[in-house]
């Protein structure tokens, strides 16, 4: 199985971007991102879907547009997403340290 390639656009104390591309065979656990004090928000597009798996799943979305764009908290609730079965799955991911 190929590892996590992560291309770091931008980076700062309380904002990152980044493009993360998760390849066939990969698995995100259910999980969350403990961050101490402050509050963490992801925005994530799914720049491309894989053709089979890799969905998406948490506790609470603060919105979600059309299984492609999502808004949460990882650092309060628990997330993962499921094995990607045939292909890649692509996305911009925003964080956010408030």
């Amino acid at each position: 199985m190929k590892k996590v390639t992560n291309k770091a656009l931008l980076s700062f104390r309380r904002l990152s971007v980044n493009v993360v591309t998760y390849h066939e065979g990969h698995k995100v656990l259910r999980h969350n991102d403990p961050m101490g004090k402050g509050r963490y928000f992801k925005f994530n597009v799914v720049l491309k879907k894989p053709q089979r798996g890799g969905q998406f799943s948490a506790d609470k979305v603060i919105f979600n547009l059309f299984d492609r764009v999502y808004f949460f908290r990882p650092d309060k609730y628990m997330h993962s997403v499921s094995k990607i079965e045939k292909g890649h799955r692509t996305l911009l991911s925003i964080a956010i340290f408030v």
